[in-house]
């Protein structure tokens, strides 16, 4: 087997169809395969999984209830894999077309790569538009030691050989397992290459409750990985900055009666929070978050947000 398609899920009965009726439409001369590491969903997720095998005689789903959190369901998803590398995908994502066949091309000779985020086609213009996609055009990239590049986990593709070596993702982290995953890997010497002709078009949080609480989370654990990898590297005047973003947070609020401002500024808020909170909890500064300006339009806007 050449590749592994490894897809964590819990309760995504609702999505995962899209997500593997997309897999079926994927053509590539290699050998390849589905896995569905189920992390304890209590929907239709299931039945959902077994009718999509007509379309994809290769898709097998794999029990990883015994511990929750999408770390553990993609070390599951590996271990019960076939393939000679793995590409990660999210239930309620969908893969664009060529993307299976760039993520295996690419895989044959390179260890470790991520595919593309496409915001426009899963979300309503206005949030589309008022979040800066932060692996549009080239990998992200944290603001606090180490400095390195990052992706989104339903991006990443790599060689078992690469996945075996850092021990899989991290499961004591509910949050940016990913990005700790992307640094660990990197750590062993294995570059993370961007691949701009594979492209994973992503879902946002379309409730406001839902995004605050991940950009909460996000925060906080940012500020977790800045204490674990951060060696003897520090940041320049953090609490300074710390507050100087709360003032540009509060400066928008004349602007929340638009929509798209809103959505911006939510997300902005959440990440500030969780920030806060990482460190107090963990007792390092706080890292960067979102920056702030006076400009006004949703364009410029949207560029303050940072993943």
């Amino acid at each position: 087997m050449d590749l592994s398609v490894v897809i964590p899920c819990r309760n995504a009965a609702g999505v995962i169809g899209e997500q593997l009726a997309a897999l079926s439409r994927q053509q590539w001369h290699g050998r390849w395969e589905v896995i569905v590491a189920d992390n304890g969903s209590q929907d239709d997720t299931a039945a959902v999984v077994n009718e999509h095998k007509k379309h994809l005689p290769q898709l097998r789903l794999v029990d990883a209830s015994h511990r929750p959190g999408a770390a553990h369901a993609r070390n599951v998803g590996v271990a019960a894999a076939r393939g000679k590398a793995i590409a990660f995908c999210d239930a309620d994502d969908q893969v664009g077309s060529g993307w299976l066949a760039a993520m295996g091309g690419a895989l044959r000779d390179r260890q470790f790569v991520a595919a593309r985020l496409d915001l426009a086609k899963l979300n309503p213009t206005q949030a589309a538009q008022a979040v800066k996609n932060p692996q549009e055009n080239d990998l992200q990239r944290v603001g606090y030691p180490p400095h390195l590049p990052h992706a989104s986990g339903g991006t990443l593709g790599i060689a078992r050989e690469a996945h075996q070596t850092v021990g899989g993702f991290d499961e004591d982290l509910p949050y940016l397992e990913d990005t700790d995953y992307c640094f660990r890997v990197q750590r062993q010497g294995i570059p993370l290459q961007f691949l701009p002709e594979a492209v994973v078009h992503y879902r946002l949080k379309d409730k406001h409750h839902a995004l605050f609480s991940q950009s909460r989370c996000w925060g906080r654990y940012n500020v977790l990985l800045y204490k674990r990898y951060r060696e003897n590297m520090r940041l320049t005047r953090p609490w300074r900055r710390h507050l100087s973003r709360w003032y540009g947070l509060m400066r928008r609020v004349p602007f929340l009666y638009r929509q798209q401002h809103r959505y911006a500024w939510i997300k902005a808020l959440g990440t500030q929070v969780g920030v806060l909170q990482g460190a107090l909890r963990y007792r390092v500064p706080p890292v960067a978050g979102v920056l702030f300006s006076l400009a006004k339009s949703a364009h410029v806007w949207s560029q303050f947000l940072h993943e």
